[in-house]
């Protein structure tokens, strides 16, 4: 790491789900996925009545998307995509129906009292997992050797549960598998080659008659040892047809169901007894602060509390006893130990940037991550643009070049400035969040390394994770690399945002027929040479209409299909500066001025680029 600017870098995993290349799949019928979710609600016991709110009277599309737990490929249609049920206290065998949620890929029971033995047949009825979690159960017996067919699979957790006998030889096949444990159980025999990865002694711990790498050798041959056998061509062909597959869905699928805090605030419960945990900071202005002191600041993380959530995790407002505002974010899922995770930390907490969101400290405690930042009272870019049914806080012109000049300064920066450069991923306008003049700062930035495990020199998409829907580029479809154009791209939805008024994933008056998101209606418009039509009806008529559409070609240059076609985010920056100079925006900063020639003007630029 250089000059404190750390940037992720994680490697290659293809989550790609190959049964949608069958188009007539993206068509069939949902009534499998209610009458899924319907038998597994009557098949588990839930004493806490944390599945109430999945009443099944609802007619309307989507509705189910609506249930705790749920995470659908589309808010307006019954398909699950995600069952995220840690912790509810549910009780039972292995929930029957899932089979019939035929689009699943991601499935988390742990922590809950499951017992029994899993299904023999589990890849059968669970087939496009990419991720799996029965940790912390009661389930017993063997490890099915069927999970081995589970060929998506990213992540498989089976620790702290009572399986016995050997770990199935063959799950050494599965060549994606990032994320594994089979911790605190009572399994014996050894342990399995991995091709593609490697665990660590955590993985496999408190397990006596376990033997092989990384633990002790094994004094004998393994009575059922099976030869593994991996075919470089096949995997190859199902990198491509994965690629194609990922995608015709990512143009189809739009935004996904974001829950704030389905767990309450139980985890803040959980770590109580940890109050006393000081908090790591890096300002040396700010007080010396405690666990208990985050704990009743956000009155034991109370949901009430939640000021916004995400891909990288639920931030709180957190208000302290002199009056003062800071914001604590917990983490979703760090895969990194306790001296990883305070070592990244240590370089994010260097990065300062009048665009970035600075990052004042940090505390660890148990599975729990927690990050303390500056407060920003005028909230993110997304809720002020798309303010609820009846309010009319329209953002003013003025301040929307503000924020996407502010904006474009940030990401210049990491992108051309900071050594190594940092390349976001997650961009979109609920990442822009604003402070109390609405100069934009960039939140979230370098967090991908806390969430995925390090291998490669390449920043990459693990898990599933490429972006929020409606922003991604779509050549991540067929790389799964991350860019600095990626980001290009979807700091160019941003700008389509700032400038249409309209969300990324669908617009508000769409043509007869069209259902695509607002990317695709600014190319339906400008092929039909309508693009004025996309400005925002409360900008126009004030004297700034060269303006207005001065940046929305800037936005359309962005999201290009063709990722050289794109210009880069200095160039990006120069073009908005260039508007802003009559609204004193253009003020000398950290960058180079571009050389454009002394007779470009800024229309030719925009053509240029």
């Amino acid at each position: 790491m250089s000059e404190g600017c750390g940037v992720s870098i994680v490697v290659v995993v293809l989550p790609l789900i190959l049964f949608l290349l069958d188009s007539s799949r993206l068509c069939y019928s949902t009534n499998s996925d209610l009458y899924c979710l319907r038998t597994f609600q009557q098949s588990v016991d839930d004493p806490s009545n944390f599945l109430r709110t999945w009443n099944f009277n609802n007619k309307t599309e989507g509705f189910i998307c609506k249930f705790t737990g749920i995470d659908c490929w589309h808010p307006d249609e019954n398909r699950v995509l995600n069952i995220k049920l840690s912790a509810f206290g549910l009780k039972g065998q292995f929930p029957r129906g899932l089979e019939n949620c035929t689009s699943m890929t991601g499935l988390d029971l742990s922590n809950n009292a499951f017992s029994g033995k899993l299904p023999l047949d589990i890849s059968k009825r669970v087939p496009f997992l990419t991720t799996l979690d029965l940790s912390s159960n009661s389930f017993s017996g063997e490890i099915p050797t069927s999970l081995s067919n589970l060929t998506y699979l990213n992540t498989l957790k089976l620790n702290n549960n009572r399986f016995s006998g050997q770990i199935p030889l063959q799950i050494g096949q599965l060549n994606r598998l990032k994320d594994f444990s089979v911790a605190n159980n009572m399994l014996s025999g050894p342990i399995p080659s991995f091709s593609n990865a490697t665990f660590g002694v955590d993985s496999y711990a408190n397990n006596q008659g376990l033997c092989g790498k990384p633990l002790d050798a094994c004094t004998g041959p393994p009575s059922n040892a099976h030869p593994v056998v991996i075919i470089g061509s096949a995997g190859g062909g199902v990198t491509i047809l994965g690629g194609v597959a990922l995608f015709f869905i990512m143009r189809k699928v739009v935004a996904m169901k974001r829950v704030g805090d389905p767990d309450g605030n139980r985890w803040a419960k959980s770590i109580k007894g940890a109050k006393g945990i000081k908090v790591s900071m890096f300002e040396q202005s700010i007080s010396k602060m405690k666990l208990s002191d985050l704990m009743k600041a956000t009155d034991n993380f109370n949901k009430e509390n939640i000021i916004g959530s995400g891909r990288t995790g639920t931030m709180y407002k957190a208000v302290l006893p002199d009056g003062s505002n800071l914001m604590i974010k917990r983490l979703q899922d760090s895969q990194q130990t306790e001296k990883q995770f305070a070592s990244e930390m240590s370089t994010l907490g260097s990065v300062r940037h009048r665009n970035l969101v600075p990052l004042l400290g940090f505390c660890v405690t148990k599975r729990e991550r927690l990050l303390v930042y500056k407060y920003m009272p005028n909230g993110n870019l997304y809720d002020r643009l798309h303010v609820a049914e009846g309010e009319t806080k329209i953002l003013e012109w003025s301040l929307r070049l503000k924020i996407a000049i502010g904006a474009a300064r940030g990401l210049t920066w990491m992108h051309h400035s900071c050594k190594p450069r940092i390349i976001h991923r997650n961009i979109s306008s609920k990442c822009f969040l604003l402070d109390a003049d609405f100069e934009p700062q960039i939140s979230d930035f370098g967090l991908a390394r806390l969430m995925n495990p390090i291998d490669t020199h390449l920043s990459t998409f693990v898990n599933g994770e490429f972006g929020d829907f409606g922003y991604a580029a779509p050549e991540y479809a067929r790389t799964l690399v991350a860019t600095p154009k990626g980001d290009v791209f979807s700091f160019g939805t941003v700008l389509l945002e700032l400038i249409t008024g309209e969300k990324p994933t669908q617009v508000s008056n769409p043509p007869e027929g069209f259902r695509g998101n607002l990317v695709e209606w600014i190319a339906h418009l400008s092929s039909n040479s309508s693009l004025h039509d996309a400005i925002d009806k409360n900008l126009v008529g004030d004297g700034i209409d060269k303006e207005l559409f001065q940046f929305l070609k800037i936005a359309c240059n962005c999201v290009t299909l063709e990722p050289k076609e794109r210009p880069t985010m200095f160039e990006v920056y120069q073009l908005l500066r260039a508007i802003g100079e009559r609204y004193n925006f253009a003020a000398e900063d950290e960058f180079h001025t571009i050389d454009i020639g002394e007779t470009d003007t800024l229309d030719e630029l925009i053509v240029a680029k």
